[in-house]
C-alpha cells in the first residue's frame, strides 16, 4: 500500500505572506507616528533637563567657587549647598532672589571686633574691611586731631582692638612781667653815696599764648605759640653822685662765724641804699616752680608764689617775711620753706618749671638780710 504525503498547496503559502504585507501597509502610518513621538518626547526632556542646569559663582569671603546647580533661588542654592548665614553675614543679593546662568552669590562673614571710645568699650559684628568702615558702620564722628589705633587704612582681623582717643587742643594766656631797668647817671652836684631818682621805673608785662593739649580729657602737653607785649616795662634812671666826700667810716658790731658775718651797716646795691641786719656768706641756691608735682601755689606763709619775690628759705635764718638782697639776683622776700632748705640754703621761685630747670644750683653767694620792709630807691 502506499503511503501519501498531505501537499502544502501554493496557495496556502502566499496567504501568510499577504496577511504580512497587509498588516505592515495598513499599520506604517501608526508605527510612524509613534517613532516621531518618541523622538520629540525626548528632545523635549533633553531640551527641558539642559535648561534648568545652570553655572553660577558662590563667593565667600573672597574665594570663587562655580557650582552646577538646577535649583532657580537663592535660599535654595543655599540649602543645596548646606551654607548657613551667620549673625552680621552680608549677602549680595536677596535670598528670595531668582538666579540665572553666571550670576554670583558673594557673602561675607562677619568678625568681631571691640571699639574703645569715648570711655565705652563696644562688640560688634561687622563684615567691613577697614578700620574706616567700621567707624563710619558704627556712626562715630571723629575729630582731625583724634587718634585712631590702628589707623583708619588698615584691614579688619577677627577680634580687632581699635581704640579713639579724643584729643582736644586749648589756648591759654599766661602774664610774664619783665622787671624794669635801673639806669644810673652821675651827677656831679651830689655827694659820693649819694642817689637821686630821676624817673621811676614800671615793670612791663608780657602775655604768652600758650597752647595745652588734652587726650581722652588728660592733660598731655603744651607749647608755646606765641607772645604780645601788653606794657613796655619803663626803665628807672637814678643819679649817683660824684662829688667827693669826707670818708665815713661806719661803726658796727660784728659777729662772724663760719658761714654768716652778724652786722648791722648800710649799702647800695641795685642803685638802692639800704641797711642790714646781717650778711650770709657762701649761700647755695636753688630754684623750684609751681608746676612741679606737689607743688602748690599757697607759700607756708600764706601769700600766693610770685616769681620776683618769693624765696624759701629756713626760718630760724632769716624770718618769715624779711626781705633779703641776693647778690647777682636781686630783692627777694622770704615768703616759703621747704624740706631741703636748711641753713645758708635758699630756693628761688620761677612760674616756669623750664626756667627753674634753667636756673640750676648756684654756689658761694652773699645774701644780705634786711628786715620786714622792702628798701625804695631815693
Amino acid at each position: 500500500m502506499g503511503i501519501f504525503k498531505k501537499e502544502e498547496t501554493h496557495e496556502s503559502r502566499s496567504s501568510s505572506m499577504s496577511y504580512a504585507l497587509r498588516w505592515k501597509h495598513e499599520n506604517l502610518r501608526q508605527i510612524s507616528v509613534v517613532t516621531l513621538l518618541t523622538v520629540a518626547a525626548i528632545i523635549v526632556i533633553l531640551i527641558w533637563l539642559n535648561g534648568n542646569s545652570k553655572n553660577i559663582y558662590l563667593v565667600v569671603d573672597g574665594k570663587i567657587q562655580e557650582i552646577e546647580t538646577r535649583k532657580s533661588v537663592v535660599n535654595q542654592v543655599l540649602d543645596e549647598h548646606s551654607i548657613v548665614l551667620g549673625q552680621g553675614d552680608s549677602i549680595s543679593r536677596p535670598l528670595e532672589s531668582s538666579l540665572k546662568k553666571g550670576d554670583r552669590i558673594v557673602i561675607v562673614r562677619a568678625v568681631p571686633v571691640q571699639v574703645n571710645v569715648d570711655g565705652k568699650t563696644k562688640s560688634h559684628l561687622t563684615t567691613q574691611s577697614s578700620v574706616q568702615g567700621i567707624i563710619n558702620e558704627l556712626g562715630i564722628t571723629v575729630n582731625p586731631d583724634d587718634k585712631i589705633t590702628p589707623d583708619l587704612s588698615s584691614k579688619v582681623t577677627s577680634d580687632l582692638q581699635i581704640k579713639v582717643v579724643r584729643v582736644s587742643k586749648h589756648t591759654v594766656q599766661t602774664k610774664e612781667t619783665v622787671p624794669f631797668a635801673v639806669v644810673k647817671t652821675s651827677d656831679p652836684n651830689l655827694e659820693k653815696g649819694q642817689t637821686k631818682v630821676l624817673q621811676q621805673g614800671s615793670e612791663g608785662v608780657v602775655v604768652h599764648h600758650i597752647e595745652k593739649v588734652y587726650e581722652d580729657g588728660n592733660f598731655v602737653s603744651k607749647r608755646w605759640l606765641s607772645k604780645e607785649i601788653k606794657t613796655k616795662a619803663q626803665d628807672k634812671v637814678v643819679a649817683v653822685g660824684t662829688k667827693p666826700k669826707p670818708e665815713a667810716v661806719l661803726a658796727a658790731n660784728i659777729t662772724r662765724t663760719a658761714d654768716k658775718v652778724d652786722i648791722s651797716g648800710t649799702t647800695t646795691k641795685g642803685g638802692v641804699s639800704f641797711k642790714y641786719k646781717k650778711v650770709l656768706k657762701d649761700v647755695t641756691l636753688t630754684a623750684y616752680s609751681a608746676e612741679e608735682d606737689g607743688i602748690g601755689t599757697k607759700t607756708a606763709s600764706g601769700t600766693r608764689v610770685t616769681e620776683g619775690r618769693t624765696i624759701a628759705v629756713d626760718k630760724n635764718v632769716v624770718p618769715m617775711g624779711w626781705w633779703v638782697y641776693i647778690e647777682g639776683i636781686g630783692f627777694r622776700r622770704a615768703e616759703d620753706t621747704g624740706g631741703a632748705i636748711k641753713g645758708n640754703k635758699m630756693d628761688v621761685y620761677f612760674d616756669s618749671l623750664q626756667s627753674a630747670k634753667n636756673f640750676g644750683r648756684k654756689k658761694g653767694r652773699t645774701v644780705y638780710v634786711i628786715g620786714p620792709n622792702k628798701p625804695e630807691l631815693n
